[in-house]
Protein backbone atom coordinates (compact mmCIF):
# COMPACT_ATOMS: atom_id res chain seq x y z
CA UNK A 1 0.00 0.00 0.00
CA UNK A 2 2.71 2.47 1.02
CA UNK A 3 6.28 2.52 -0.22
CA UNK A 4 9.26 4.86 -0.41
CA UNK A 5 7.42 6.92 -3.03
CA UNK A 6 4.59 7.63 -0.60
CA UNK A 7 6.77 10.49 0.65
CA UNK A 8 6.77 11.97 -2.86
CA UNK A 9 2.99 11.89 -2.88
CA UNK A 10 2.85 13.70 0.46
CA UNK A 11 5.07 16.33 -1.16
CA UNK A 12 2.63 16.50 -4.10
CA UNK A 13 -0.10 17.36 -1.59
CA UNK A 14 2.01 20.10 0.00
CA UNK A 15 2.90 21.55 -3.40
CA UNK A 16 -0.71 21.36 -4.66
CA UNK A 17 -1.81 23.22 -1.54
CA UNK A 18 0.85 25.91 -2.10
CA UNK A 19 0.06 26.43 -5.79
CA UNK A 20 -3.69 26.39 -5.29
CA UNK A 21 -3.38 28.80 -2.37
CA UNK A 22 -1.41 31.21 -4.54
CA UNK A 23 -4.05 30.93 -7.26
CA UNK A 24 -6.82 31.51 -4.74
CA UNK A 25 -5.29 34.85 -3.81
CA UNK A 26 -6.11 36.03 -7.33
CA UNK A 27 -9.53 34.36 -7.36
CA UNK A 28 -10.56 34.00 -3.70
CA UNK A 29 -14.26 33.39 -4.33
CA UNK A 30 -13.70 30.99 -7.21
CA UNK A 31 -11.43 28.58 -5.35
CA UNK A 32 -12.56 28.03 -1.75
CA UNK A 33 -10.64 25.52 0.35
CA UNK A 34 -12.97 22.58 -0.32
CA UNK A 35 -12.47 23.04 -4.07
CA UNK A 36 -8.71 23.36 -3.67
CA UNK A 37 -8.70 20.04 -1.85
CA UNK A 38 -10.86 18.44 -4.53
CA UNK A 39 -8.65 19.85 -7.30
CA UNK A 40 -5.54 18.45 -5.57
CA UNK A 41 -7.12 14.99 -5.34
CA UNK A 42 -8.27 15.13 -8.97
CA UNK A 43 -4.81 16.22 -10.13
CA UNK A 44 -3.24 13.30 -8.28
CA UNK A 45 -5.85 10.83 -9.56
CA UNK A 46 -5.10 12.10 -13.07
CA UNK A 47 -1.37 11.60 -12.50
CA UNK A 48 -2.01 8.07 -11.21
CA UNK A 49 -3.90 7.25 -14.41
CA UNK A 50 -1.12 8.73 -16.54
CA UNK A 51 1.62 7.11 -14.45
CA UNK A 52 0.07 3.70 -15.04
CA UNK A 53 -0.36 4.20 -18.77
CA UNK A 54 1.94 2.55 -21.30
CA UNK A 55 3.40 5.98 -22.12
CA UNK A 56 4.86 6.56 -18.64
CA UNK A 57 5.53 2.90 -17.84
CA UNK A 58 7.65 2.61 -20.99
CA UNK A 59 9.37 5.90 -20.20
CA UNK A 60 10.33 4.65 -16.72
CA UNK A 61 11.66 1.44 -18.25
CA UNK A 62 13.70 3.20 -20.90
CA UNK A 63 15.35 5.99 -18.87
CA UNK A 64 15.48 4.82 -15.26
CA UNK A 65 16.81 1.78 -13.43
CA UNK A 66 13.22 0.50 -13.14
CA UNK A 67 13.49 -1.89 -16.07
CA UNK A 68 10.83 -4.22 -14.68
CA UNK A 69 8.34 -1.48 -13.74
CA UNK A 70 4.79 -2.54 -14.60
CA UNK A 71 2.84 0.24 -12.90
CA UNK A 72 1.13 0.47 -9.54
CA UNK A 73 -1.62 -1.71 -8.17
CA UNK A 74 -5.02 -0.09 -7.78
CA UNK A 75 -4.56 -0.24 -4.01
CA UNK A 76 -1.21 1.55 -4.24
CA UNK A 77 -2.70 4.24 -6.50
CA UNK A 78 -5.53 4.82 -4.04
CA UNK A 79 -2.97 5.02 -1.22
CA UNK A 80 -0.97 7.55 -3.25
CA UNK A 81 -4.06 9.77 -3.54
CA UNK A 82 -4.55 9.40 0.22
CA UNK A 83 -0.93 10.51 0.74
CA UNK A 84 -1.70 13.64 -1.28
CA UNK A 85 -4.64 14.31 1.03
CA UNK A 86 -2.30 13.92 4.02
CA UNK A 87 0.25 16.30 2.45
CA UNK A 88 -2.48 18.82 1.67
CA UNK A 89 -3.72 18.66 5.29
CA UNK A 90 -0.19 19.05 6.64
CA UNK A 91 0.32 22.17 4.53
CA UNK A 92 -3.11 23.51 5.43
CA UNK A 93 -2.69 23.19 9.19
CA UNK A 94 1.05 23.77 9.57
CA UNK A 95 3.33 26.75 9.31
CA UNK A 96 4.97 27.27 5.91
CA UNK A 97 8.42 26.64 7.38
CA UNK A 98 7.29 23.23 8.63
CA UNK A 99 6.11 22.19 5.15
CA UNK A 100 9.40 23.34 3.65
CA UNK A 101 11.44 21.45 6.25
CA UNK A 102 9.30 18.35 5.73
CA UNK A 103 9.87 18.45 1.97
CA UNK A 104 13.63 18.74 2.50
CA UNK A 105 13.66 15.90 5.05
CA UNK A 106 11.60 13.64 2.76
CA UNK A 107 13.72 14.42 -0.29
CA UNK A 108 17.05 13.93 1.48
CA UNK A 109 15.77 10.90 3.38
CA UNK A 110 14.56 9.15 0.25
CA UNK A 111 17.75 10.08 -1.57
CA UNK A 112 19.78 8.33 1.12
CA UNK A 113 17.32 5.45 1.60
CA UNK A 114 16.44 4.41 -1.98
CA UNK A 115 18.63 6.71 -4.10
CA UNK A 116 15.51 8.29 -5.54
CA UNK A 117 13.09 11.07 -4.69
CA UNK A 118 10.58 13.40 -6.33
CA UNK A 119 13.27 15.71 -7.71
CA UNK A 120 15.26 12.89 -9.33
CA UNK A 121 12.08 11.24 -10.56
CA UNK A 122 11.06 14.41 -12.41
CA UNK A 123 14.57 14.92 -13.81
CA UNK A 124 14.77 11.34 -15.06
CA UNK A 125 11.33 11.47 -16.69
CA UNK A 126 11.80 14.87 -18.33
CA UNK A 127 15.50 14.97 -19.24
CA UNK A 128 17.32 11.83 -18.13
CA UNK A 129 20.89 12.14 -16.88
CA UNK A 130 23.03 9.05 -17.38
CA UNK A 131 25.21 9.78 -14.35
CA UNK A 132 22.11 9.82 -12.13
CA UNK A 133 21.00 6.48 -13.56
CA UNK A 134 24.44 4.99 -12.92
CA UNK A 135 24.54 6.38 -9.36
CA UNK A 136 21.04 5.06 -8.66
CA UNK A 137 21.99 1.61 -9.88
CA UNK A 138 24.67 1.21 -7.18
CA UNK A 139 23.21 -1.26 -4.73
CA UNK A 140 20.37 -2.06 -7.11
CA UNK A 141 22.23 -4.35 -9.48
CA UNK A 142 19.31 -6.79 -9.46
CA UNK A 143 17.19 -4.16 -11.18
CA UNK A 144 19.64 -3.72 -14.05
CA UNK A 145 19.62 -6.27 -16.84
Amino acid sequence: VADAYSFSHIIHGILFYAVLSLLSRKFPKLIPMKYRFLIALLLEAGWELLENSPLIINRYRSVTISLGYVGDSVLNSVADVLMVAIGFAIARYSKVWFSIVLIIVFEVGCLLWVRDNLTLNVIMLVKPVESIKVWQSVGHEGLIE
